[in-house]
């Protein structure tokens, strides 16, 4: 793979793009320049990509769309998004799919939680936070039910340099592969 001249992330909310700000710097080379295009939810995303994707006239510009599962199916949404990047001339672009909801990676590594909320999650006996967090069903009402004062912009921002680098630590499977996708540009 040859090496992009930047990346630019096509996210589907704000609190994505909070995360990513304070994430990707732990991760990247400092001479790779990447930019984050949050949208409000996943219909104005998809109905941006391929006007975005066709309009970009910056050379070398690898595109990566990062979108929620939430309740669909995880090959139907890819599909879409990829046939979505294939109208905008770009079939190149990384797809990953967040499994469930961006707070199923903050519930993988529950150590960058605690410190990040100064809560004890580490500790609970919570089952939706001890089993896979890419099967919790809505981890941001977990998270909201087990510390009322969540708030996911906040969350997002304050969990991004403290979460693990190392997919091995992180029980999140799509934290996973997000993380070894960047790795072939590190």
């Amino acid at each position: 793979m040859t090496r992009p001249s930047k990346l630019v992330f096509l996210v589907e909310e704000e609190s994505m793009m909070d995360f990513l700000k304070g994430f990707l710097p732990r991760i990247l080379p400092v001479d790779l320049p990447f930019q984050i295009i949050a949208h409000q939810g996943k219909s104005e995303l998809q109905q941006s990509i391929p006007s975005k994707l066709r309009a970009w006239r910056e050379p070398g510009v690898q595109f990566i769309v990062l979108m929620d599962q939430d309740s669909g199916d995880c090959q139907v949404i890819k599909s879409r998004l990829q046939a979505l990047c294939r109208d905008g001339q770009r079939d190149d672009s990384i797809i990953r799919i967040v499994c469930r909801e961006l707070e199923a990676w903050f519930i993988g590594d529950l150590l960058a939680l605690d410190q990040a909320l100064g809560t004890r999650f580490s500790n609970s006996r919570s089952r939706a936070f001890k089993r896979d967090p890419d099967t919790v069903g809505s981890p941001s009402d977990e998270l909201r039910k087990a510390h009322p004062a969540f708030q996911k912009r906040a969350t997002a921002r304050a969990i991004a340099p403290l979460i693990t680098t190392d997919p091995a630590q992180n029980r999140s499977h799509s934290f996973g592969v997000f993380l070894r996708s960047l790795a072939a540009f590190a």
